[in-house]
């Protein structure tokens, strides 16, 4: 209606004065309800097709949608494992701090699980001390295998030095009697070396991985007592905790509760435009919102992403092929809209519904000195017929009250 008003301001009320105040028609006399299309014909079509023309454009680059709504994210509380609820520590509604606890499960299982993992760390540090005095153990029989090999080989040489000089004193039996004690002597000394390498590599490799095994499980003990005890992931309000002490949490079931951010649905408003408008909306444009949740105020904004496909095309591999003629309709371009000032949307209720709209500006392709005139009057008509869809905006904004409360009885 707007646009007709306007049009009809440069195209029927011209051609009114002509006939009325050059040609003397007057109302009611040769301009009657009868012949008002052929007195005011050039005029009437004029207004027509200007007004298509400037609906057109306006909306063309300057578009609007009543699909805006300010998403925002809920954080479900899920436990990692399944319980029965030990405990709670917050209520419905309650705001809530980053690591907050809201609610501990029963950890009998966990608990006995940490006691054994510390039992097995204890078990093997026993074992080091132990380790460390079989190791003293063993370097003293290597000393008494070495002084016994020792005494061998001076018996031997003794005898040998006896029948040397006489034959007769020490028989060949007794050599080599002394000479396989000799041999099982070294034996010993090379076993009870063997022993001290093994206790040495107990104490230096073995019972470390075992500590190193023992203090892993201990830490997976605590990890999972831990994951008995729920805190908040972050700042927000608790909505829908309805938890008490003997519920049974099963994670694949349903969450306990939600947790709604601090800041959910005060950083963006994402828009869903109409798909003839991906050549026009960019990142930077300019845009206005008015939501339903304070409908009195006109949010300035501005287009910081433009998704790059359109949701109604997303396709799932099934075991039946794909229609197009059973698609769902046409889906929206789907914009990201962020407040041009801090605090922008301070007031906006998460999740409202809002009217947007985007402003095309030329303001940079006009400083370009090689553009004609026919093409700076087409850029600077583009930018000023936004004020049109600007005007609207405000319009819908002081009748969205009576809309709602009156009109649609919400």
């Amino acid at each position: 209606m707007l646009e007709l008003l306007l049009c009809s301001s440069l195209t029927l009320l011209p051609d009114f004065l002509y006939r009325r105040f050059v040609q003397g028609k007057r109302l009611g006399r040769e301009i009657t309800l009868y012949s008002v299309w052929y007195e005011l014909r050039y005029g009437i079509v004029g207004c027509l097709l200007l007004t298509v023309l400037l609906i057109t454009t306006i909306f063309y680059f300057h578009p609007s949608t009543r699909n805006a709504i300010s998403y925002f994210r809920t954080i479900p509380i899920l436990p990692e494992k399944m319980g029965r609820v030990e405990e709670v520590f917050v209520g419905l509604n309650e705001r809530v701090t980053t690591g907050q606890k809201l609610f501990t499960l029963d950890a009998s299982d966990e608990e006995a699980e940490l006691e054994t993992a510390k039992k097995r760390v204890a078990e093997v540090d026993a074992a080091i001390v132990l380790a460390g005095k079989q190791l003293k153990v063993a370097e003293a029989q290597v000393i008494e295998a070495r002084s016994a090999y020792q005494q061998a080989v001076d018996e031997l040489a003794t005898r040998t030095e006896i029948r040397a000089r006489n034959a007769d004193t020490v028989s060949q039996r007794e050599i080599e009697r002394l000479q396989n004690i000799v041999d099982g002597r070294l034996g010993g000394v090379a076993a009870a070396e063997a022993s001290v390498e093994a206790a040495r590599a107990q104490i230096d490799v073995s019972l470390p991985a075992q500590k190193e095994t023992a203090l892993a499980s201990l830490k997976l003990a605590e990890v999972e007592l831990q994951k008995m005890t729920i805190s908040a992931s972050m700042d927000g309000s608790m909505e829908q905790f309805t938890l008490r002490p003997g519920d049974f949490v099963n994670p694949m079931i349903r969450p306990a509760g939600l947790l709604i951010p601090s800041s959910a649905g005060t950083l963006a408003i994402h828009a869903g435009f109409g798909q003839i408008e991906s050549q026009v909306i960019r990142p930077g444009m300019a845009a206005e919102v008015v939501c339903q949740s304070k409908p009195f105020q006109i949010i300035p904004m501005v287009v910081t992403d433009v998704q790059h496909f359109i949701a109604s095309g997303q396709l799932r591999p099934t075991e039946l092929l794909v229609d197009p003629s059973q698609n769902v309709p046409p889906g929206t371009l789907i914009v990201m809209l962020e407040p041009m000032f801090e605090g922008g949307m301070e007031g906006i209720t998460p999740g409202s519904n809002c009217i947007a709209n985007a402003y095309t500006s030329n303001h940079e392709r006009l400083q370009d000195p090689s553009l004609g005139s026919l093409q700076r009057f087409g850029l600077h008509a583009i930018d000023t017929v936004g004020m049109v869809h600007a005007i609207l905006l405000r319009i819908q904004a002081l009748v969205m009250p009576i809309q709602t409360l009156v009109l649609k009885g919400h």
